[in-house]
């Protein structure tokens, strides 16, 4: 009995231990497979992501196209404009018409803009800026006397209100929160580089005949149409767009391309549907939105003063003086002949996109309102001391290099913080229901003040001197420190649905900041009012 009480002993403990080695032997199989499984399932998310981002990286890109036609009309008419009026002899008044009117007449396609693109879609009103401005350009290009050259100009300046309105709204509604600051300055940096391009074909071609050299200068300006008509292949409509016109299940197929994982596609659809009004069933009609935006509530003027404030005070600080009008302002400081002059602006031109591109990397980690601080305390130093050189230092040696390191140093300030950030804030504090409008207000403010400052330079500088006309410029300066310290919160890294409780009250809107308790009871009380509205 012992014995067989030992060997039955002996045997289960046999059993136990082999049934137990081959239960853990399974056990190690099973959780090495596991590991494999794990590290398949995390190269292939981690590619997932890659691709994700460099899909809206992609579209972000080819929906800046057509700022480079903006930039490249700005910075070719700088130098254009010297052999135009050698080839068609156009008076002074003329020429600032020609050169300012552009932005002025941009304020119809800004306009058109937001009610175009709500009804045609985001991508649809890109493909139609590229149409309208380059019919202009090729207009301009063949124009035989002022008559014509101003019709090309006229619909150059539509196509350009329609593409520097849509672009930032496009960006922001496709691209995640982290990486948004970033990425809607991307029309910014194209605006940049197309001066730059504008600025180099003004000193490739100043060799040439002055009737052929304007001609060119100008034509060129059409080749990026080619890029434009194949990134309609590529990029997708907006997804806040669809949802508006609830096209809900088109919406989840582009939000799956542009998110990382299906639970983050399901959440922003979430945040959009109710953003949107589609979860009431709410449908704003554009009379409604006009409305809002003419009659508007606490926080939604709060937001006009934010988006609308700085989109002027980017113009009205002189930039586009600046650049449209480097070579009189080089001129002024003692350098002579037009090849010299021309190889200035290039100068001009390098700078401003070298530093664009430092934007673009602090934007999202610095955050939007430091960098506005740098850029404008930079702005008023450098245009302060641009006057003070042209005024006791002109045609002096020094003199010149002090004003080209002021020029370059007061765009390099702009690039870094004004310029692209104005853009940022305008397409990202505005509800969805007003976006399009709104922003498209923003750019009308933005380009009537550019217009203004380029139909009027020449002549306020012929009154009170080019350095009196800075000094100007760095009083305004000062101004658009104080509107940043009082009027601008801090917006990094924030989804654009709580952007929009920033401005529910003012403490929030002026600091920046809203706790979490205020957001949850700002939404409850949303969704009461909503309920009690029902």
């Amino acid at each position: 009995m012992g014995l067989m009480g030992g060997e039955e002993n002996g045997k289960g403990e046999g059993v136990v231990e082999i049934h137990m080695g081959s239960k853990n032997k399974y056990k190690r199989m099973d959780s090495d497979g596991t590991e494999e499984d794990e590290a398949l399932s995390n190269e292939g998310i981690a590619k997932k992501n890659h691709n994700t981002r460099r899909f809206v990286f992609v579209c972000a890109i080819f929906a800046s196209l057509n700022s480079v036609l903006l930039g490249y009309d700005v910075g070719v008419m700088s130098g254009a404009i010297l052999f135009i009026q050698e080839d068609l002899k156009i008076t002074e008044v003329q020429e600032e018409v020609l050169v300012g009117i552009l932005s002025i007449i941009s304020l119809l396609g800004s306009l058109a803009g937001g009610k175009t693109s709500d009804a045609i879609g985001r991508k649809w009103t890109i493909a139609f800026a590229a149409i309208v401005f380059q019919t202009g350009a090729v207009v301009m290009t063949l124009a035989p006397n002022f008559g014509i050259l101003m019709v090309g100009r006229l619909l150059a300046g539509v196509g350009i209100g329609f593409g520097v309105m849509i672009a930032p709204v496009y960006i922001a509604e496709i691209a995640p929160a982290i990486a948004r600051g970033s990425l809607t300055s991307f029309p910014e940096i194209f605006i940049n580089l197309g001066i730059l391009l504008g600025y180099v074909s003004n000193y490739t071609f100043s060799g040439l005949p002055a009737h052929i050299s304007w001609r060119i200068m100008l034509g060129v300006g059409t080749l990026p149409s080619v890029f434009i008509g194949f990134a309609l292949f590529v990029i997708p409509e907006s997804p806040r767009w669809l949802i508006m016109q609830n096209r809900v299940e088109e919406a989840r197929a582009v939000l799956l391309k542009i998110n990382e994982s299906e639970t983050e596609v399901e959440e922003r659809l979430a945040e959009i549907q109710l953003a949107a009004g589609t979860a009431n069933a709410e449908k704003y009609e554009a009379k409604a939105v006009w409305r809002e935006i003419l009659n508007p509530s606490p926080p939604v003027r709060r937001m006009l003063i934010t988006g609308c404030g700085i989109q002027c005070f980017q113009q009205i600080t002189g930039i586009d003086a600046t650049v449209y009008y480097s070579p009189t302002i080089f001129k002024e400081a003692g350098i002579e002949g037009n090849t010299q002059l021309l190889a200035a602006t290039v100068a001009v031109g390098l700078t401003k996109t070298l530093f664009i591109l430092v934007a673009i990397f602090l934007i999202d980690k610095v955050g939007r309102k430091p960098l506005l601080y740098i850029s404008t305390i930079g702005m008023t130093t450098c245009l302060l001391g641009l006057s003070l050189t042209l005024a006791f230092m002109g045609n002096e040696k020094i003199g010149i290099g002090m004003a080209i390191l002021a020029v370059c140093g007061n765009v390099a300030f702009f690039s870094v913080g004004l310029g692209p950030i104005c853009w940022v804030l305008s397409s990202e504090i505005f509800p969805l229901r007003l976006r399009a409008q709104a922003s498209a207000l923003g750019a009308v403010g933005s380009r009537v003040s550019s217009g203004v400052v380029a139909m009027s330079f020449l002549s306020v500088s012929r009154a009170i001197t080019v350095a009196g006309t800075f000094l100007i410029f760095a009083v305004i300066s000062v101004f658009a420190i104080v509107f940043v310290h009082t009027c601008v919160p801090e917006t990094k890294g924030k989804s654009l649905e709580q952007i929009e409780l920033l401005f529910q009250n003012e403490g929030a809107w002026r600091g920046g900041e809203v706790e979490m308790g205020d957001a949850e009871r700002l939404v409850q009380r949303e969704q009461v009012g909503g309920m009690s509205d029902s």
